[in-house]
This record gives C-alpha cells, sequence and structure tokens, in this order.
C-alpha cells in the first residue's frame, strides 16, 4: 500500500496516500486499532455533529478576528460537507479509544484541514498540505479556541438532539396518531379518580401526550 509521511509534534509517521487524515489519527489506530478490528465505529452522527460545531466555530472565530475570511470560509465549507457525509470512510476510529474523545476530535480536524486546504470537495490525501495554496492546520484553524472536553460532549448534546427530531420525535407522532384514531373509532371512555367527574374520551389524554412530547 502506498504511504505518505505526516508530522506532528511527536514525530513524522506513514499515513496511506489517499487518506485525508493526518498524524495523530493514524497514530491513534496504531495503538488501539481501527473500526475493522473492534468491530464498534465511532457512530457516524456523532462525528457528524463534531463537524457542525467546527462550522460554528470557524463562524465564530472569524467574527472574533482570530480567523480570516478565506479560512474561515473553507473550514466551514469542509465540515458541512463532512456533516453531511460525503466523508464517512474517513473516520476509522473505533468506540473504545481513550476515554476523552480527543483522537475522534483530532480526527475530524484532520480530515477538515485537508479538505479546506485543497478547495475541493474529494481531494487526494497525497495532496500535501504543505503545497496548497492556503494551508489550512488542524489544531491552530479548525480546532481554534476549542478542547475537546468541550467539543464532544456538545457534540453529544447535538447528535442527540438532531436524532430526536428526525428520528424519534416523527416516530413517536405517527405512533400516537395511529393509537388516537384506534381510540376515536372505539370511543374508549376513562373514568376520572373522583367519581363524580365526567368521564374523558382517552384519545384526548393520547393528544394531550402527544403535544407534550
Amino acid at each position: 500500500m502506498a504511504t505518505r509521511t505526516e508530522h506532528d509534534s511527536i514525530g513524522s509517521i506513514e499515513v496511506p496516500a489517499e487518506a485525508l487524515w493526518g498524524a495523530q489519527t493514524q497514530r491513534a489506530m496504531h495503538f488501539f486499532g481501527d473500526a475493522a478490528a473492534h468491530g464498534e465505529r465511532m457512530p457516524l452522527k456523532l462525528v457528524h455533529a463534531i463537524a457542525l460545531i467546527k462550522q460554528a466555530a470557524a463562524a465564530a472565530n472569524h467574527s472574533l478576528g482570530r480567523l480570516d475570511a478565506d479560512r474561515a470560509a473553507r473550514v466551514q465549507a469542509a465540515a458541512a460537507s463532512v456533516a453531511a457525509g460525503e466523508h464517512d470512510d474517513q473516520f476509522p476510529l473505533p468506540v473504545w479509544i481513550s476515554g476523552s474523545g480527543t483522537q475522534t476530535n483530532m480526527n475530524v480536524n484532520e480530515v477538515i484541514a485537508r479538505v479546506a486546504s485543497s478547495g475541493t470537495k474529494r481531494p487526494r490525501g497525497a495532496d500535501s498540505l504543505e503545497t496548497s495554496p492556503v494551508k489550512v492546520h488542524p489544531n491552530d484553524h479548525v480546532n481554534a479556541s476549542q478542547s475537546t472536553n468541550d467539543v464532544f460532549p456538545s457534540a453529544i448534546h447535538v447528535a442527540t438532539a438532531l436524532e430526536l427530531s428526525s428520528r424519534l420525535l416523527p416516530e413517536l407522532d405517527t405512533m400516537v396518531r395511529a393509537h388516537e384514531e384506534d381510540l376515536r373509532s372505539t370511543h374508549t371512555k376513562h373514568r376520572q379518580h373522583a367519581h363524580t367527574h365526567d368521564t374523558v374520551d382517552l384519545w384526548i389524554h393520547s393528544h394531550t401526550y402527544r403535544h407534550t412530547v
């Protein structure tokens, strides 16, 4: 397999030539293995949520003068493409890897940095960051003003909210609506605890539950 040499603060390491990730992701795979070995990949919904945070952070950093307009735009576009699932094959790390999520955060940073530097939606991993017209660094730019200790818990909340709104709540709504129709058709009533109260159609209880949820 063809490789390229990547460098970080620890040293150099060989990375698959076509991979969009960099040294820290590859080193994590070396010490912890990859999802293919463990069979439990880091959930892509979480990866997508981290990318959304990177997109928002780039906009915030630009507004605060911490990131120039060109890099901010590039990071936002690259992060959006990751969030949309366009680079899902570039996140090989398993769930069982350290405790803080640092390696996953860096995996996202490295992929976004390479996509942002290239200016194309699907660059070859071997396209060197050093020869890119605009260099976007995974730590200095993509991860600017952030810490894994902030990003990872926030991503859990973002991923949960997105899954609730896109999957769970629509399914609950469908279920309760069907239940309401059944109750309407049978005219089932429910007596209150105090027997002097009027009986209430059960579909009203179901309707109230749906709107409460």
